[in-house]
Formats: structure tokens, sequence, C-alpha cells
């Protein structure tokens, strides 16, 4: 039988309230063809601060958790309007909003992945569960903003960040180590990786960049190295 989980309310509603802050503040801060007015701004932030959580709970087809209590939505607008309400002297701390963002993704990362853990889920399935829940929030803010998403274009590392402190969360959990203690490690784990993407401008390899190397290697503008035949 699995074993009963709830993440702790405070600690849900830590990151509903740091997602919501950087959602907003990062919408505060958006200049595209259209500006975005508060109500947009305030949408933007309560989707980073729930949609993990939202995501999360309906793979492991479980109540969600961010409907059953009046705190996360009120969470979530709050710390939105004071996202915007502090976007003009913090828009010029770039790093502190990566930093956030970092953390956002790691909590929510973690949170999945041990409740599916918990729930019975295999460590491969837990650890997707705990990507998606750390990188829907964003998901749904780029695709309402019409922007990129941020976790399929060069440069981001989003989802292997989410994913390198998921795994070491389910691995850590199955050699023993207590959830919570693995929870935090996979937490820092993912701020980690994130955060030396950033300030290295690390990235995995470009589409484009393959598929021409691809077409060169067939039209033979560049050498190919051929196993000799036996």
């Amino acid at each position: 039988m699995p074993q009963t989980f709830v993440i702790p309310l405070w600690a849900d509603l830590t990151a509903v309230a740091l997602g919501g802050l950087q959602g907003a503040l990062f919408a505060s801060g958006f200049r595209g063809q259209r500006r975005l007015d508060l109500l947009g701004v305030a949408v933007i932030g309560v989707l980073i601060g729930m949609g993990g959580g939202l995501i999360r709970d309906l793979l492991l087809g479980v109540p969600p958790a961010t409907l059953q209590s009046d705190w996360y939505l009120v969470t979530a607008t709050l710390s939105s309007l004071a996202g915007m309400l502090l976007a003009p002297p913090l828009q010029r701390l770039n790093g502190l909003i990566v930093g956030l963002d970092a953390v956002v993704i790691g909590l929510f990362g973690a949170f999945g992945t041990s409740k599916a853990l918990l729930l019975g889920l295999p460590v491969v399935p837990a650890v997707f569960v705990g990507v998606c829940a750390a990188v829907g929030g964003s998901i749904l803010r780029d695709v309402i903003m019409g922007l990129p998403v941020a976790v399929m274009h060069v440069g981001s590392l989003y989802a292997v960040a989410a994913a390198s402190g998921s795994a070491v969360l389910a691995t850590l959990a199955a050699l023993g180590t207590p959830v919570p203690l693995a929870a935090v490690i996979g937490v820092v784990v993912t701020c980690v990786v994130r955060l030396l993407a950033v300030v290295f401008d690390l990235s995995l390899p470009e589409q484009r960049n393959l598929h021409r190397r691809r077409v060169a290697a067939e039209t033979g503008s560049i050498p190919v190295v051929r196993g000799s035949r036996d």
C-alpha cells in the first residue's frame, strides 16, 4: 500500500508565494508589442504560483491540493500583488529574479517527485512528475504571454536542472535517505544546475546545428568516419 503523503502546508505555500512573486516580477518587466495590465501581471503570478501543484496532482490522479484550501489562491494573489509593487526597484536586480526562478523550480520539482514516490510510483515516472511540476507553471506562463516556451529554447536548462534535482532526490530516497532530507538536497542540486547554466551560459546543443551537421555529413561537406566492415 502506498504511504499517505501530505506536503506541509507552510512548505507548499512557501513555494506558491515565491512562484507568485517571481511570476509577477517577470511579467512586470515584460516588454512586448503589448504591455501587460495589472490584471495580466496578477494572472501570470498566480499561474506560476499554482500551476506546478495543479499539474503535479492531475498527473498523480489525486484531488489538487491547491484547490482544497483558501490559502493557496490567497497566497498566490497576495504574492503577485507584492511582486507588482516591488517590481520597479527590483527590476534592476535581474539576478534576484533568476535566483527566485531556480528556487521555485527546485521546490516544485522536489514536492512533485516526493509525492509521486510516496504514492507508490516507480523512480522514473516519479522524476517525470517532478519535472512536469517544476516547469509546468513556466510553460503556462510562456504560452499565455506568447513567448517561446522556456524549457524548449536554447540556453535555459530548465528541464535539465529540474530533472537533475528530481533524479538525485529519487536516488537518495531509494537508498534509504529520509524523503525530507532528500528533497532539500534535490532543491539545492536544481538551484546549482540552473544558476550555473545562467552564469556560464550553458545549454544543450541547438537542434538546428545538429540538423546542419547531419545534412553536411550526408552531402559529403564534412568527413565522416565509417567503421570498417568485416
